[in-house]
């Protein structure tokens, strides 16, 4: 894709949200220094990273965990590549948390030489085409659809900020090996957060006692941070990035299997064989409803 795209920039073969993008990170972003103890939480967008921004805040800082500190998520982990309110990361206080969409490829060189702690969080595609597409509508930054048929061709051909979503997590899964990185599925996530957050906070190294485990939970439902202004970047989405109307939510729903409700027969069996195409040698598993076990 060319850079003529009003809405994205593509920077080696990757998309960026054009208007977000601060090109100095970007193009520094392989000599950005790494800390051992940082931790990165990496995904696709619309794969649930505000909801990990939100668990990892809770299981890191007590001042998060306990309200004694009033700092939104989004300042807790910021997006390295778009570095939305213009932090000092140098100045930020150890554990530092990132997210980023970045694929394996343009992440920068310390997290391989560092003992920096990956946190990959995936979704299945179908929810993620779903909630891109109702996202999309709604910010202004990015192009809106016209109908879930065209989008899933504009989703499929990865002309979408994050590029192709095959790309993105086959890519980082056959670098597993280069990195200090756990996968987790989304799904996973909503069927069982506590069992969840005991997965993440062993991975981290992380002790906390059960009351710390069950207030992290409690906060961390999507039910409580959709009414919580610090975790669900209302504020972000309305006065900063700006939407098309004022229905819209950061968080819609977080359903699994909400593509049901908007994907026809054909359109779901043509995105099958696709994905089935692509992931064959990817044995991560993939739940497409909450009815399955």
């Amino acid at each position: 894709m060319d850079n003529e795209n009003e809405y994205l920039f593509n920077f080696k073969g990757y998309n960026f949200e054009k208007s977000l993008v601060k090109m100095q990170i970007v193009e520094n972003i392989e000599d950005f220094e790494i800390r051992d103890d940082d931790i990165f939480i990496v995904t696709y967008p619309k794969s649930g990273t505000i909801w990990t921004q939100q668990i990892l805040s809770l299981i890191c800082f007590e001042g998060h965990r306990n309200r004694t500190e009033n700092i939104v998520t989004l300042d807790r982990a910021p997006f390295l590549e778009y570095n939305i309110h213009n932090l000092d990361y140098a100045k930020m206080p150890s554990p530092r948390i990132f997210s980023t969409h970045l694929p394996y490829y343009l992440i920068p060189r310390g997290l391989k030489e560092k003992k920096t702690k990956i946190l990959y969080i995936y979704r299945n595609p179908k929810d993620i085409l779903t909630s891109f597409y109702h996202f999309s509508k709604l910010l202004v930054k990015l192009e809106a659809p016209d109908t879930i048929e065209g989008y899933m061709k504009t989703f499929l051909d990865g002309d979408v900020v994050g590029s192709c979503w095959f790309d993105h997590i086959r890519g980082w899964y056959e670098h597993r090996h280069d990195f200090n990185i756990m996968f987790m599925s989304f799904e996973d996530m909503k069927k069982d957060l506590r069992s969840s957050v005991l997965k993440i906070c062993s991975f981290l190294g992380k002790k906390l006692s059960e009351e710390d485990i069950d207030s992290v939970v409690r906060q961390a439902t999507f039910k409580n941070m959709k009414t919580d202004p610090q975790s669900n970047y209302e504020h972000i989405i309305k006065h900063e990035l700006g939407t098309r109307n004022d229905e819209g939510r950061f968080l819609r729903k977080g359903a699994v299997g909400d593509w049901r409700t908007h994907l026809t027969v054909d359109q779901s069996e043509r995105f099958d064989k696709i994905f089935h195409t692509n992931m064959k040698n990817i044995p991560l598993k993939f739940t497409w409803n909450m009815n399955e076990e």
